[in-house]
């Protein structure tokens, strides 16, 4: 074997051994993340609004409350938020207008009643204006349930 052979081979172990310990780390956080998602805790929250009032909750909702969880994503305590609203209207009993799936990283994030206090002043220089704002969005309520969900395996 001549050197730019052997050089050459040296390169290709070396790219090999780089290529190995990637899928090692990829492995590894993998599990990490599959090892900490047993910790998430989901929780539902319905909103039901007076007849005719669920674009304007929603709206107030989009505009003073989930730049809060967004924050709350950013630190880490809320891994995801997703909402949605009915397409269709059911019965008056069974009736919701909004609904919030939020995931936590820990039920202990979930039940902190400070999670989001430390973004508001930070993001609402006017806070007596958000506390009004705040007021109106819960006076347009009828109703409001948390559920809180577990994924079910299917296998």
């Amino acid at each position: 074997m001549n050197a730019l052979q052997s050089q050459s081979s040296k390169i290709k172990i070396r790219y090999a051994l780089l290529l190995a310990i990637a899928l090692l780390f990829i492995s590894f956080k993998g599990l990490a993340q599959s090892a900490s998602s047993k910790d998430y805790f989901t929780v539902e929250n319905y909103y039901k609004v007076k007849w005719g009032f669920a674009d304007e909750f929603i709206s107030l909702w989009k505009t003073n409350h989930y730049p809060l969880l967004k924050k709350a994503i950013e630190k880490g305590d809320v891994i995801s938020i997703t909402a949605s609203k009915p397409r269709y209207h059911s019965g008056e009993d069974t009736r919701w207008d909004f609904r919030v799936t939020l995931v936590f990283k820990n039920a202990a994030a979930a039940f902190d009643p400070d999670l989001t206090t430390p973004y508001k002043a930070q993001l609402y220089p006017d806070l007596a204006a958000l506390a009004k704002a705040e007021q109106h969005r819960f006076e347009l309520l009828l109703a409001h349930w948390d559920i809180e969900v577990a994924g079910e395996p299917l296998n």
